[in-house]
């Protein structure tokens, strides 16, 4: 069924009246559809950056242990191995079709459910009636400003999930928290039994950390249970998104065996951390990373072990956050040998000026145009480009798209897919 009440919903009024048009079609289809998130056992996952990879480590690890599972996120949806593909250009799908993939969920027979969660999604009270009994935070950091004002209403729009999970008399009302980020006490107060973790701080700390082309490996002890950790995805900032997912499943009750093997199970997610090979002498990554924050971590984990140059490809979408673009460019500028600059979802905004303004940063960190600083504004020439200038031993990273399937232009949305446009320009080099 669509629904037709969003034409009454005025939009980019927040925080007056979006989020009250929202909530009355909450009300409205989870009537209609008989609040289809009723009896499901789910664990939210937000945050600024690693909601997707930590979504897909949990549901991944309460698959192999053998409970029937469904996960929604940004690149994905489904139950066990069945994932499909997310085609549209959210996290959080609307209302109507919420319920409708609530209810299909039930119907396979699906215990807990994964479900990655926005600060819009919670903002608008789309996930109103959806029943979280686990509520987990990566991290909040520097992103989505142009639609929340201040880092103070997209942070407290993130602590719904917390009192969301407060709320449940059903379920664990169980809050696990990343106890390095700035926000964590706050997120502490919000959930009756929180449970931080990290690094340096935290309830649960990894330890023995190694960092490797191929992923990552810790250690941790939890409640006098050793557990050695691979993670198959690599960068620093998985080892907090895996050891949030270790973190569940401890508080689930799974074994030593099942935390290991669920967590080392996952293979990757499509357009995280993504290794390109056609047999190139040079590395070349796709990443979805889109923020100053996984700017600067992702750069800081590469470049002590890149051999030669690095080069970074990216853009920065239009009809949002203005206050990153120099931001990002100045760290790509600051990090990185080479940076070529692209379009990364227009919408109606001239390109030239958003790369313009990426550019701005990146030339405070002292690059110069067209000898270390480039922009080609289209995406497929830009790709091509940046495999042009690779020699044997550099490392190309093409940020911003990662999984996506469109790309959002003046005039809509277009077919697109960084993966296979990365290989094409690689066998076309060859």
């Amino acid at each position: 069924m669509r629904s037709n009440v969003k034409k009454f919903i005025p939009t980019g009024l927040y925080p007056a009246v979006e989020p009250y048009g929202h909530l009355v079609e909450s009300l409205l289809f989870n009537t209609i559809s008989g609040f289809p998130g009723k009896g499901l056992k789910v664990i939210g996952v937000t945050g600024t950056n690693g909601k997707t990879s930590t979504s897909y480590m949990i549901h991944r690890m309460l698959h192999e242990a053998g409970f029937k599972v469904g996960l929604m996120t940004t690149v994905g949806y489904g139950v066990g191995d069945d994932i499909k593909p997310q085609i549209h250009h959210m996290t959080n799908v609307s209302v109507p079709e919420l319920m409708q993939r609530l209810k299909w969920m039930k119907s396979q027979g699906v215990e807990w459910l994964v479900l990655e969660t926005t600060s819009h999604a919670l903002a608008q009270n789309r996930v109103f009636g959806v029943p979280y009994s686990i509520a987990v935070l990566t991290n909040v950091t520097h992103e989505h400003l142009d639609y929340h004002r201040t880092f103070e209403r997209y942070r407290d729009a993130k602590r719904k999930l917390f009192k969301l999970a407060n709320k449940n008399k059903q379920g664990r009302r169980l809050g696990i928290i990343n106890a390095e980020d700035p926000s964590a006490s706050l997120f502490a107060s919000d959930i009756q039994n929180p449970l931080t973790y990290g690094v340096e701080a935290g309830d649960v700390r990894a330890t023995n950390v190694v960092l490797a082309p191929s992923g990552v490996d810790y250690d941790v002890t939890i409640q006098e249970t050793s557990y050695h950790v691979h993670c198959n995805v690599p960068g620093s900032f998985n080892v907090y998104n895996s050891l949030a997912a270790v973190c569940v499943g401890q508080q689930l009750g799974l074994t030593k065996a099942q935390i290991e093997q669920g967590i080392a199970a996952l293979p990757g997610v499509e357009g995280r951390m993504t290794r390109i090979t056609e047999g190139q002498n040079f590395d070349v990554i796709v990443d979805f990373a889109h923020t100053p924050d996984s700017f600067e971590k992702l750069f800081k984990d590469l470049k002590p072990v890149v051999k030669g140059k690095l080069i970074a490809m990216f853009g920065s979408a239009g009809r949002r956050d203005e206050a990153k673009r120099a931001v990002q460019g100045e760290l790509a500028g600051r990090y990185c040998d080479e940076v070529i600059i692209t379009e990364e979802d227009d919408r109606d905004i001239d390109g030239v000026s958003i790369m313009n303004q990426i550019a701005e940063g990146a030339e405070k960190a002292g690059k110069q145009r067209d000898k270390d600083l480039f922009l080609v504004h289209d995406r497929t020439e830009a790709i091509h480009f940046a495999i042009g200038r690779a020699q044997a031993g550099d490392t190309v990273i093409l940020l911003g798209k990662g999984h996506e399937k469109t790309i959002e232009r003046a005039n809509g949305e277009n077919p697109w897919d960084e993966i296979a446009t990365t290989k094409r320009a690689l066998k076309s080099r060859n």
